[in-house]
């Protein structure tokens, strides 16, 4: 009985993804005899009526215009998903769940789950918690949603048996980022964490999702390492970028301090090689360091616009050209100045350095500066001096030539990505402690930077001693709100507390490879609660893309998600002591609620009241804020990714081993009108919306740009321009209908 309860339950899975792949092209006489020529093919398949019912209640629904297939589809997955748990951990499957506190010690005692979920949690509470989960709840996945899930994320055995349920491996996640919080509220900590994630208010990013409660892996997102220009730094940043690839996470590199090819080297003209060497060895690193096997490292290198490399830097993802210069596997972001911008509008010329030259004749570091306000400022004070001193070589070229080449890469590879640094620098309320260069992976995380240095190395009692001056390594934690769900069913007073909370509680878990990371996470604590779903909520709420009041929109609600953002960590720091980098900040000072021009009298919110009480509780986390890409995790949600336009209202998602058609969410004759796809928006309305939503993120946003592939070059290039004069900090890919891109996995929170 049991083989033939799999064998039907195996084909019930077979019969729904060829319908879903080839409804389109059947009819319903098609169809039938499609079910009864798999019948003759499989004998042991008796009930005919059973197998016709099947296909004809998929007919009903397996339909592009009848939206609702998609929970049809993940319902019949969901009884796979359910008889291989039960059958695997035996329990009778009409229970759908069985027993929490067995499922754990299995997986403990199997070594994928780790041991301190028992040495935290009796068998009572974890009984009880047990308890809380509701199968229900798989109701709200969609067909791609679950089969995402299930395959990516649950906890499997080693030959991908499935132990692990959906709602449990939402229950991990709460048990893990809640058990160190004090017996006398950690249990509705964890409930109200399982509340959150169950009902797909929120996610957390694919590191927390895939690996929280287990044996392996890490939790935070993404990494960003700043390079010293020297040869024991490079290989040093090499191996750490190495560690923390292979346990998962975006990193993104900055290379501006790397001197240019010709350099000297020890006073030997014409010896350096410059950055792409180095570049060549990270894209090997890319490449040879997989995360477990699912997928290879993902790596973004940064350069400065005013590098002496930076032509050969801008053609290192092209597709033609000598391979030996080239970078396949590497993603690039270019660092702009407001300088540099206002010159390619007059169409003036630019001057380029070699760093490790600056520094010898100048005796500083061009990069380490920037332009405190617009127009004027440090950074442009040095850069004048610069071209004007007789014994520092310089290239002179026009900004046009080098706008050119940028543009030429991002319509064949989608990047280079833009980060804005005279902005990001102004806007960080952190700069007490340092100076922002780059940004990561994706374009969201904006935090200090500063390289790690070798002090010292010696021998004591026949051992070597290696002593470092750990740098600001970069570490940011990610997860996301739903604002399909979250907004329409009003809930963010309620939900952002609690996603606060496991967010800053990561930081404490969290056991990072590199030591200087660890360092850096617990003195800054930084966070990036981020959102996803945009598009779809303004389809709920019958909003036009491309309009005035969706811009008010976005004003509106990111101000509120800033306020209940902020407001959750300064009582959180009122309950467990504010971050280190507390003191002598924007925060503390309050010059943070002063240059976003948060008063009370100019807004609904209590902007007054929230800045004394920072400045007398401090803040837990220094950092808050960053919408990252979300693209895997919002299919989870079965939402719109990030802050994006839907490509179309129907589409194929094409995975390693599978094609499904995915449907706009809640798209109905009402919604319909308001899916407009990316492709036929005018850019400058998704701009202006950011502008609006980047004034209340203290980090960045990953900010896509879509455009034809029949584009022209002045059409791009007001783009770019109109992003700078917004007060965009970043702008992430440029989407074109040519090009072939791929999203960064870990910062999907």
């Amino acid at each position: 009985m049991v083989e033939v309860k799999t064998k039907k339950s195996e084909w019930k899975l077979q019969v729904i993804e060829e319908l879903v792949g080839k409804f389109n092209h059947l009819d319903i006489t098609s169809l039938i005899k499609h079910g009864e020529d798999l019948l003759k093919e499989k004998p042991w398949l008796k009930d005919k009526d059973w197998v016709n019912q099947l296909i004809l209640e998929a007919l009903a629904y397996l339909d592009e215009n009848e939206p609702d297939w998609t929970y049809v589809a993940s319902s019949l997955y969901l009884e796979q998903l359910y008889f291989d748990a039960s059958e695997r951990r035996g329990y009778d499957i009409n229970e759908k769940y069985g027993s929490f506190y067995q499922l754990i010690q299995t997986l403990t005692s199997m070594g994928i789950y780790n041991s301190n979920l028992l040495e935290s949690y009796t068998e009572i509470e974890i009984t009880e918690l047990g308890n809380r989960i509701d199968p229900n709840k798989d109701s709200l996945f969609t067909y791609i949603g679950l089969r995402t899930l299930a395959d990516r994320y649950i906890a499997k055995g080693y030959q991908k048996q499935v132990y692990e349920l959906p709602q449990e491996r939402f229950m991990i996640i709460a048990m893990t980022l809640m058990k160190n919080e004090t017996k006398d509220k950690r249990m509705e900590l964890v409930k109200e964490a399982y509340w959150a994630l169950s009902n797909l208010y929120m996610t957390v990013a694919t590191p927390t999702l895939s690996n929280a409660g287990k044996s392996y892996g890490q939790l935070s997102s993404c990494f960003i390492d700043t390079v010293d220009d020297s040869l024991q730094g490079i290989f040093d940043s090499n191996t750490d970028i190495a560690n923390l690839s292979k346990n998962g996470g975006g990193i993104g590199v900055y290379l501006g301090k790397i001197r240019s090819r010709g350099s000297a080297i020890k006073g030997f003209t014409g010896a350096s090689s410059g950055v792409l060497p180095w570049m060549k060895q990270l894209n090997n690193t890319a490449v040879s360091v997989d995360q477990l096997g699912q997928r290879k490292g993902a790596i973004c290198v940064y350069l400065d616009i005013w590098h002496k490399d930076i032509f050969a830097f801008l053609d290192a993802k092209l597709n033609n050209g000598d391979e030996r210069h080239r970078t396949h596997d590497l993603f690039t972001g270019i660092c702009l100045p407001d300088l540099f911008m206002e010159k390619l509008e007059l169409r003036e010329n630019w001057f380029l350095f070699d760093p490790h030259e600056v520094r010898s004749v100048m005796g500083y570091s061009l990069e380490d500066y920037f332009d405190e306000t617009k127009g004027n400022g440090s950074f442009r004070e040095k850069y004048f001096e610069c071209v004007n001193h007789p014994d520092l070589t310089k290239d002179e070229v026009p900004t046009i030539d080098i706008m050119k080449r940028i543009l030429k890469s991002q319509l064949e590879t989608g990047g280079p990505f833009m980060f804005y640094r005279d902005e990001v620098n102004r806007q960080n309320p952190n700069s007490h402690l340092g100076m922002v260069y780059s940004s990561n992976l994706c374009t969201e995380i904006t935090q200090n930077q500063s390289p790690t240095y070798v002090t010292e190395q010696l021998t004591v009692d026949g051992k070597i001693v290696i002593n470092k001056q750990p740098g600001d390594f970069v570490v940011c934690n990610l997860s996301s709100i739903h604002l399909g769900n979250a907004v329409t069913d009003e809930v963010l007073e309620r939900l952002i507390p609690v996603q606060v909370r496991m967010l800053d509680n990561v930081i404490d878990l969290n056991t990072i490879p590199v030591l200087q990371a660890q360092i850096t996470n617990q003195k800054y604590r930084a966070v990036g609660l981020g959102t996803f779903g945009w598009h779809h909520l303004l389809a709920l709420k019958k909003i036009k893309w491309e309009s005035d009041e969706a811009v008010r929109f976005a004003d509106e609600l990111y101000e509120k998600i800033a306020f209940l953002t902020i407001e959750s960590s300064m009582k959180l720091a009122e309950e467990k002591g504010a971050c280190d980098a507390f003191k002598g900040s924007d925060w503390q000072s309050g010059r943070y609620f002063e240059q976003k021009g948060y008063t009370s009298e100019e807004s609904a919110l209590p902007w007054n009241r929230l800045k004394q009480d920072v400045k007398n509780s401090g803040i837990r986390n220094s950092y808050l804020m960053a919408v990252a890409p979300n693209s895997s995790t919002s299919l989870i949600a079965g939402s719109t990714a990030s802050i994006d336009p839907i490509f179309q209202k129907f589409y194929s998602e094409e995975k390693k081993d599978y094609k499904i058609p995915v449907t706009a969410p809640d798209l109905n004759s009402d919604t319909t009108w308001y899916y407009k796809s990316a492709y036929f928006i005018d850019q400058h309305w998704s701009i202006k919306q950011n502008a609006a939503r980047q004034k209340h993120i203290d980090q960045g946003i990953s900010f896509n740009m879509y455009v034809p592939n029949t584009v022209q070059a002045r059409e791009l290039l007001n783009l770019h321009i109109d992003a700078w004069k917004s007060g965009l900090k970043t702008t992430y890919y440029l989407r074109s209908t040519s090009s072939d891109l791929i999203d960064c996995e870990s910062c999907s929170s």
